[in-house]
């Protein structure tokens, strides 16, 4: 993509605008805390304060309205130490001679490194940075330092004692992450209708994982229905592949494909049906019972009672329909009666959920993140010295122009700044042009009306009661309101608004200005990146089947936690890649993909086929065999051997090595010599067109590699057997 290209989509982009708009009640929530804090320190006669009290409880109350399943009091909490934190070290710095700009260029390092931590971390780092260039203009007493902390602190604190006092929707991001699963597994079913190799989307899994992690106060506290009913979905993923699968489960054509067609569709209806039960708390409405006076069914499909006339589903894909409708009764019943008791799914903790541990004590883990990203090769230390790079050089010019009010300048390159290109530049042009409509705007409502304080006051919280409304409507509308807030705040002191206002959009203009060309002049590009993402894919997608395939022969073996972390592991693996490709298109220019010698076109290949090796590991999984099952010999050592391979071929994909998967072949030369030897069974079957299925994704990730032949595009193919 061309750089006109590309600057052209990333403006467009910054300057769409979403219809979408947030929960009024929870915007106005917002407002109110703000307005709690500002008008009694304004009626203590100090403007001052006032502004640092008023931008503690925005920058708190924003914190409150990132993507996070944390209670929203503690996410106020934490920003509103960390607001206080950075205020009253401000002030102090102010106050000698060239320590300002150092300390500002040690916490914007730092703020950059808070993205380590997660996307929410590194916004409210950031606005802590914002706060202290606005509220610190003119030096002041230690004391009086410390008071202007505690006071942006305060801020904080109202707003989580505001969301607790007013709770609105306190379960929503819950109940709608896990909605979301069931609603992708009705469309997944549907698609499988279709295409029998279709893949699912692994992120409202994700989601629904990250929505489990609770505290022990939400442990404790949650609706019963949300219990257990995360582990049924995993659990219901596979078991769809394994009965649309032509390969382990209803035959490509004929009259079982249409038997499986139907139950597809129903259990389509059903996971439907779930999902709506889950977002709206409503009961589940399902089908009528084909019985009279009997239970509702799931979807006349589903019942799986034997038919006096019609196909039947036979074998595996029989076996694995059964297991579906078990499993979608047994959501219904979760639902139903608001109960964990009926529900048999492996869970990582008492309770069915992920235990989260306060913030408090997730203070070593964070530190752990941020050391693991503390290197020169790190996109996120690239980030965090580009944006303390930036910030200091704008600060530094606005003084050197001589510009009264130069804190304008660097708050907007640091909230412009991201780790990435699109969104860098997606937001700076969004973050001009709402910052020139919103000073434009509230700078000519104070030059006409002339307002006095409480006035001023009173439009201020309009202001971020309509910032809050609009935070899903698109960054240029927030920054409008946000801008206006700002003004209207600042108004509270003396000085020309006029003039005031003509510096503030030169400044705006300086600051986007200096971020955008220090991005292009030093950029991260994300598909220089890629290969090392495959790599990781690669390796986490072998460890999972190995995993799934290890089970086979010790089936008495407890190894759910490891299929199950091995499973995430991959799936977090994939993400990754993903949204490093999703970045990567959007940047400009020609990039290489990483890793030596390997294109685009075949790191997309390579990409498809560590896709069908995961897709075989989940029809593997399908029909893991019971705790009572005949072991399956040999399975363990093709487990093992396939683990490691795959770890080697990740480092030779980033060493430039060939990729080669010999062992992995003459290891499954030598299960199938040993499963022709023992009796016939059903797992024995399984595992035999399992790893068959698996040596023909690693051949096509050989092809893919070395730039000859075609990788499978579409489906799987099995290879001639061999041993027998």
């Amino acid at each position: 993509m061309s750089w006109f290209a590309a600057l052209r989509d990333t403006a467009r982009t910054g300057l769409t605008i979403d219809r979408t708009l947030t929960d009024p009640k929870r915007a106005l929530r917002g407002a109110v805390a703000v307005a709690l804090v500002l008008f009694p320190t304004l009626a203590l006669g100090d403007a001052r304060l006032a502004t640092s009290a008023a931008m503690g409880a925005f920058i708190a109350g924003t914190a409150t309205f990132q993507r996070s399943f944390r209670p929203r009091a503690t996410l106020a909490v934490a920003a509103g130490i960390g607001l206080g934190v950075s205020t009253c070290l401000g002030y102090l710095a102010a106050g000698v001679t060239g320590l300002f700009p150092t300390l500002l260029a040690v916490w914007a390092f730092g703020a950059g490194l808070a993205w380590a931590i997660g996307p929410t971390a590194g916004v409210v780092a950031a606005n802590t940075l914002s706060v202290m260039l606005i509220v610190v203009q003119l030096p002041v007493s230690p004391l009086t330092a410390l008071g202007h902390g505690l006071v942006c602190s305060l801020g904080g604190a109202v707003q989580a004692l505001v969301i607790t006092v007013w709770p609105i929707g306190s379960w929503t991001a819950q109940r709608e992450a896990l909605a979301d699963t069931y609603a992708e597994l009705a469309d997944y079913a549907r698609r499988l209708r279709q295409d029998p190799t279709a893949h699912i989307d692994p992120e409202p899994f994700m989601e629904a994982r990250h929505a489990a992690a609770l505290t022990p106060w939400q442990d404790r506290h949650r609706p019963a229905e949300l219990r257990g009913l995360r582990g049924l979905a995993e659990r219901i993923r596979p078991t769809l592949a394994a009965i649309a699968d032509p390969k382990v489960g209803a035959p490509e054509e004929g009259p079982e494909r249409d038997r499986a067609r139907e139950v597809l569709a129903a259990s389509a209806e059903a996971m439907d049906a779930l999902a709506r039960a889950i977002r709206t708390g409503e009961p589940v409405r399902l089908s009528p019972s084909p019985r009279p006076g009997g239970p509702p069914a799931l979807g006349p499909a589903l019942t799986l009672v034997a038919r006096t006339e019609g196909p039947e589903l036979r074998g595996a894909a029989r076996r694995a329909a059964r297991r579906l409708a078990g499993l979608l009764r047994k959501a219904a019943d979760a639902l139903d009666r608001g109960s964990e008791d009926t529900i048999d799914t492996p869970v990582m903790q008492p309770g069915g959920a992920l235990r989260k541990p306060p913030l408090v004590k997730m203070l070593p883990t964070a530190l752990r993140a941020v050391r693991r990203q503390f290197h020169p090769h790190s996109a996120v230390f690239q980030h965090a010295v580009r944006l303390s790079g930036v910030v200091t050089v704008a600060y530094l010019l606005a003084r050197l122009v001589g510009f009264h009010h130069g804190y304008w300048a660097p708050m907007t390159a640091a909230m412009v700044m991201r780790p990435d290109f699109a969104q860098t530049y997606s937001r700076g042009v969004a973050r001009l042009a709402g910052t020139v409509v919103g000073v434009a705007a509230s700078t000519l409502v104070v030059q006409l009306a002339r307002p006095g304080e409480w006035v001023l006051a009173a439009l201020a919280v309009v202001s971020i009661g309509g910032a809050y409304l609009t935070f899903r409507t698109g960054y240029a509308v927030i920054t409008t309101c946000i801008s206006s807030y700002v003004v209207f705040l600042l108004g509270l002191q003396e000085g020309n608004p006029l003039a005031t206002a003509v510096e503030r959009v030169g400044l705006t203009l300086l600051g986007g200005s200096v971020a955008l060309l220090v991005y292009a002049l030093f950029p991260t590009w994300q598909t220089a990146r890629l290969g090392e993402r495959l790599a990781e894919w690669l390796a986490a997608a072998g460890r999972y089947a190995a995993e799934v395939v290890a089970v086979y022969e010790r089936p008495a073996a407890p190894r759910g936690r490891e299929v199950r972390s091995a499973l995430l592991d991959s799936r977090e693996a994939r993400s990754e890649l993903l949204q490093a490709m999703q970045r990567a298109d959007a940047e400009p220019g020609r990039h290489a993909s990483g890793l030596p010698g390997v294109s685009r076109r075949q790191l997309d290949r390579a990409r498809a086929a560590v896709g069908h090796l995961g897709r075989v590991a989940v029809l593997l999984e399908a029909h893991l065999p019971g705790a009572d099952a005949e072991p399956v010999p040999g399975a363990a050592e093709f487990a093992e051997e396939l683990r490691l391979a795959t770890a080697l071929a990740a480092g030779a994909l980033l060493t430039g090595q060939p990729v080669e998967f010999g062992a992995v072949r003459e290891a499954q030369e030598r299960l199938e010599r040993r499963l022709a030897e023992e009796p016939a069974g059903v797992q024995r079957d399984v595992v035999r067109s399992g790893t068959r299925l698996l040596l023909q994704a690693l051949k096509d990730l050989e092809r893919a590699l070395r730039g000859g032949g075609t990788a499978a595009a579409v489906g799987l193919r099995e290879p001639e057997p061999t041993g027998r």
